[in-house]
């Protein structure tokens, strides 16, 4: 018989993994709606610089989701102009602080 296994982190990681597709599905809308449409141009001109799409998208998440951990935290209304901000000074990732 095997010992119980500690499921906390797998339960983290396929927390992680749910929130990640999500935020990906988020920008997909965002892409397909063209809006904001600097999402668009945020994808082209990471994939001009030569990142793939998949890692290009993976970059956008980040910065979604650090924007809406900044939104969280302050108990603010999403920030549209720092999102923007941080998706075009892509592919350098947002602060933490």
């Amino acid at each position: 018989m095997q010992p119980p296994q500690d499921n906390g982190a797998n339960d983290e990681q396929a927390d992680e993994i749910f929130a990640h597709e999500r935020l990906l599905e988020a920008i997909e809308k965002q892409l397909a709606s063209n809006e904001p449409a600097f999402a668009q141009a945020t994808l082209n001109k990471l994939t001009l610089v030569g990142y793939s799409r998949e890692d290009s998208m993976d970059l956008m998440a980040a910065v979604l989701a650090h924007c809406i951990g900044v939104m969280l935290d302050t108990d603010q209304p999403f920030d549209m102009t720092a999102y923007e901000a941080g998706l075009r000074n892509l592919p350098e990732l947002p602060s933490a602080s």
